[in-house]
């Protein structure tokens, strides 16, 4: 049977707003999970008294989440429709991981925002979306759920579509191409299943409406290969097995490879994903290879692979487009923040602002503000404090993306367009 093509969603919206349900719902429809995983997880949630949680455990693996009732980490499960094999990336909700939001916005070609038909918009449903944007996902379906708290009614599935279909549209989506579904996850209401209780609605389900409106990503295979390292584990017997997703170019056994910015090269002996031996690796693969020639102290995560003909990009300073979404007072030239870049993480100075743009429409506002606050879109020059790999957009885009965060909190999202190289 051909392979079906292959795309990364993301699911994104408010912490309680049924992310996790909603997944382990797709998931279990779709016969991603078999019968008895589901009827441990139902057992589990009993005992942890938290009896409608036994789809998001299906996500939250974590045992300090189970307890928590929160999703942390990032996770991924793979699931299929009739036309495409997804893996989901899990993203959480919940205000501190928003930079684990970040990784996943970049890896991401779809997403799916959840919206709770009760709360409606809410600061993250907001923030997410925004990120979404800035990051360069261009396709969305929102799912409005828990549409059995408010018995199914329409007039209440009809406000939250509008609430959300006008901040769609102030951020530059157009609100009219996008599928509004309305779903309940822990009923199971047209997520895989068209719904008995919502006869006002004659749309397609959620898992209907993926195969419809998604488009799988053209495949930058003929570019030079870049693959972000996010893990790099030591297993007995094999010996070091670095872990990433496969960004641009082609990754094979046999390949020499180098590790930027250490500059540390290496062979390919094999590659695997899923558990499954690799005879090559595309974009979009998450990977896991076995290296000769390399320790485990000499790689780390945040590297990024490339080959040595066509090396990752080691930059001294480099020149961005970012937009401020929030800031405890204003940004000025000397602050350092962290840099958030594929699954790199780096002080950086900023060293000059060049010029304030009107978020809109990318006008000059002003040369050399003296200041920006949220709200306000710049092009910034940046030092980073240490060798860091960035690509410009007009080159890698999957390696331009970037969040600065600080104390906590997603300050600015951004895009590479120039480097200086170190």
């Amino acid at each position: 049977m051909a392979e079906k093509p292959h795309i990364n969603l993301i699911t994104s919206g408010h912490v309680d707003h049924g992310k996790s349900t909603l997944i382990g719902r797709l998931l279990f429809d779709s016969g991603s999970i078999p019968e008895q995983e589901m009827r441990k997880l139902k057992e589990k949630a009993k005992e942890l008294k938290k009896e409608t949680f036994e789809f998001a455990f299906v996500m939250d693996g974590l045992k300090e989440e189970r307890e928590r009732g929160l999703t942390i980490d990032l996770m991924h499960r793979e699931f299929q429709t009739d036309k495409y094999y997804f893996t989901i990336i899990d993203c959480p909700g919940h205000r501190d991981f928003v930079k684990n939001m970040i990784t996943g916005a970049s890896q991401a070609d779809a997403a799916i925002l959840v919206v709770s038909c009760k709360d409606s918009i809410q600061e993250q449903t907001r923030e997410h979306l925004y990120l979404a944007k800035v990051l360069g996902i261009g396709q969305i379906i929102v799912a409005i759920n828990k549409m059995d708290s408010v018995n199914y009614e329409e007039a209440q599935f009809k406000k939250v579509k509008d609430e959300v279909s006008k901040l769609l549209t102030s951020i530059g989506y157009d609100a009219g191409k996008i599928p509004f579904i309305p779903v309940s996850a822990y009923v199971g209401d047209n997520v895989a299943k068209k719904s008995d209780k919502m006869a006002w609605y004659s749309g397609p389900t959620l898992m209907a409406s993926l195969d419809q409106t998604i488009t799988p990503p053209e495949k930058p295979v003929n570019k030079p290969l870049r693959l972000p390292v996010q893990d790099v584990f030591t297993i007995t017997g094999v010996g070091t097995v670095p872990v990433g997703r496969v960004e641009t170019g082609i990754l094979k056994p046999g390949d020499k490879i180098v590790f930027m910015p250490s500059g540390t090269e290496g062979e390919v002996k094999s590659i695997e994903m899923h558990h499954k031996p690799l005879n090559k690796a595309e974009p979009g693969d998450n990977v896991g290879f076995n290296m000769r020639g390399v320790g485990k102290g000499d790689i780390r995560r945040g590297d990024v692979v490339g080959h040595p003909n066509s090396p990752p990009t080691v930059v001294k300073e480099f020149t961005a487009q970012i937009i401020v979404l929030q800031h405890p007072t204003v940004i000025t030239k000397g602050y350092t923040p962290v840099f958030h870049a594929h699954t790199s993480h780096i002080a950086g100075s900023i060293t000059e602002l060049v010029k304030k743009l009107d978020p809109k429409t990318g006008a000059v506002l002003q040369e050399n503000p003296d200041m920006l606050k949220p709200g306000d879109a710049a092009i910034i020059k940046v030092k980073p404090t240490q060798p860091f790999v960035i690509e410009k957009q007009s080159e890698f885009p999957e390696l331009a993306k970037f969040a600065i965060r600080d104390m906590g909190k997603t300050i600015a999202a951004g895009i590479c367009i120039d480097v200086v190289k170190a």
